[in-house]
C-alpha cells in the first residue's frame, strides 16, 4: 500500500506562487508515475500535470503550461508542483495520485492523497 500526503497549500494572492509537495510512503514510489489533479468547488476533478516514474517525461494541462512545473526527487520519494502566476479560478483542492503512466494527466491511478487546499484571493 502506498500512502501519499500533500502539503504546501494555503492562501496566495493572484499572481503569486506556491510549491506543493507530495510525499510517498509505504513502499517505493519510484515505479509509479505521479500526477497532480485539482477540484474546484462545484466542478469536476481535472488533471493538472503528470511525471513519469523516472522523471524523464512530463505533461501539463494547457491551462497551466508555462506557469506550473512538476518535478520529483526519487531519493526523497517526493514529487513537487511549482505553481507560478496563480489565478483566482485556480482555487481548488489539489490532489496527488500514483498511476501507471502518462496519459491525460496520469492514467491507471492506483492511489490518491487526501488533498491540500489552494486559495488564490486578494
Amino acid at each position: 500500500q502506498l500512502q501519499l500526503v500533500e502539503s504546501g497549500g494555503g492562501l496566495v494572492q493572484p499572481g503569486g506562487s506556491l510549491r506543493l509537495s507530495c510525499a510517498a510512503s509505504g513502499f517505493t514510489s519510484n515505479r509509479y508515475a505521479i500526477g497532480w489533479f485539482r477540484q474546484a468547488p462545484g466542478k469536476e476533478r481535472e488533471a493538472v500535470s503528470c511525471i513519469s516514474s523516472s522523471g524523464g517525461s512530463t505533461n501539463y494541462a494547457d491551462s497551466v503550461k508555462g506557469r506550473f512545473t512538476i518535478s520529483r526527487d526519487n531519493a526523497k520519494n517526493t514529487v513537487y508542483l511549482q505553481m507560478n502566476s496563480l489565478k483566482p479560478e485556480e482555487t481548488a483542492v489539489y490532489y496527488c495520485a500514483a498511476g501507471l503512466g502518462l496519459g491525460v494527466g496520469c492514467y491507471g491511478i492506483k492511489y490518491w492523497g487526501k488533498g491540500t487546499l489552494v486559495t488564490v484571493s486578494s
